[in-house]
């Protein structure tokens, strides 16, 4: 006759208990994946568009056909001026538009106009 030592009866009830802990902790954890993931993939329908002004350019950036920033001068700079070329304008509209997406504040540094080669 085998006999069986209560340890052995004991470890295996444990291991049971913990699988069952893990597979609850994994299914916790997917839900949860799934949920921000859903979360930050919000549908924005963020868009730039370039405006034409009585002294060159700017841009406009809206949400579902809602103005968010109508940007007609350089920003930044001292000088009421607009972008030169549509190009210019749409370069800056698209760092915003990009900063905006990452939860940034969408200033615009001069360094940023360099960068992107505006000319000032």
């Amino acid at each position: 006759m085998t006999t069986i030592k209560p340890t052995n009866i004991f470890f295996w009830a444990t291991i049971q208990k913990n699988f069952t802990l893990v597979k609850k902790i994994n299914i916790l954890l997917f839900t949860l994946g799934l949920f921000l993931f859903i979360s930050c993939n919000k549908s924005e329908n963020l868009k730039v568009e370039s405006l034409k002004t009585a002294t060159g350019w700017g841009y406009c950036i809206t949400n579902k056909d809602k103005t968010i920033i109508k940007q007609t001068i350089i920003p930044v700079i001292s000088e009421n001026k607009s972008f030169k070329t549509e190009e210019e304008a749409l370069k800056v509209g698209n760092l915003v538009l990009q900063k905006l997406k990452d939860d940034l504040s969408p200033t615009v540094t001069k360094k940023d106009l360099i960068l992107l080669a505006v000319k000032i």
